[in-house]
């Protein structure tokens, strides 16, 4: 039987059932349901007018904090989880960025609603599905990172099982892009699937990278790899560990300026460690980050 390498988790898995043409050099092999919807959703959400920020902060403080408490318990906390709840305290203070657009209304959403995209293995191939961590805003960083560890764990073997909607797969793919464009704008999917997202497709690769994505989201925080630097503190040179972050916006709904802030607040947060220890501060801005 052939076998397939996972690049993800190095494992290997049957390979799907492909038709070979024998001498003329190619295999063949019918595309999945879920490659489909991915492709539908980076077909419309291509077309919006979106805006990046390429930052990098030093998590330095939050890794060790998370590394004492493994050494103290044995459980591994998540810094997807720890991103999730920075991001939902600081997007908090920008209720602005919360919302989107709906023909000619702008619709804001009272709750903070971030959706995870948590990549798992269906069908013997890694989709990203979104885990809707709902009003994200009131949970404690204990809670959310409960919430994703658990979800990460769940037998659902069909797309959309962890987001309650598994009926999608019986959408016609003709259809799936339409599908997109009406989800987008539909208030109840957006105050429960949220119109904010992380995503931390190469948080533990080698090298220094910045991912730019697609999404539909107003806000879409993409984690990076992290890379680990010698830095002149004053006196002496010690090793610090910094997180290559893409921030992207609705440039229909947010400008660059508004952006700019909301970036500087949250790199400040991302590295003050709040959230790990009995602190629960929220920093204010700086000045180190510029949008493109």
């Amino acid at each position: 039987m052939k076998e397939r390498i996972s690049s993800g988790a190095g494992v290997t898995s049957p390979a799907k059932q492909a038709h070979s043409s024998g001498k003329r050099g190619f295999t063949s092999e019918r595309i999945s349901f879920n490659r489909k919807m991915v492709a539908a959703s980076a077909a419309v959400t291509a077309r919006k007018s979106t805006i990046h920020s390429l930052c990098e902060t030093d998590i330095t403080l939050p890794r060790r904090m998370m590394l004492e408490h493994f050494e103290r318990t044995g459980e591994k906390l998540s810094l997807t989880a720890y991103i999730v709840y920075c991001l939902a305290q600081v997007i908090k203070e920008h209720p602005h960025l919360n919302a989107f657009r709906r023909g000619n209304r702008l619709i804001t959403l009272d709750d903070v609603t971030v959706s995870v995209l948590v990549e798992r293995e269906i069908s013997g191939e890694r989709v990203p599905e979104p885990l809707a961590v709902e009003a994200a805003q009131r949970l404690t960083y204990r809670e959310t990172n409960d919430l994703i560890r658990s979800a990460r764990t769940r037998s659902e073997s069909s797309l959309g099982g962890l987001s309650g909607m598994t009926w999608i797969q019986h959408i016609p793919g003709f259809l799936l892009k339409t599908f997109v464009r009406l989800a987008d704008r539909n208030i109840s999917l957006a105050k429960r699937y949220g119109k904010v997202a992380v995503t931390a497709v190469g948080m533990f690769s080698r090298e220094p990278i910045w991912f730019i994505p697609h999404g539909s989201t107003t806000v879409l925080i993409t984690a990076g790899s992290i890379e680990k630097r010698m830095v002149f503190n004053g006196e002496s040179h010690e090793e610090r560990e910094f997180l290559c972050l893409t921030g992207s916006f609705d440039h229909d709904i947010v400008d660059g300026a508004p952006a700019a802030r909301f970036m500087n607040q949250f790199l400040e947060t991302l590295k003050s460690g709040m959230g790990l220890g009995s602190g629960e501060y929220l920093p204010g801005d700086s000045e180190a980050c510029f949008v493109q």
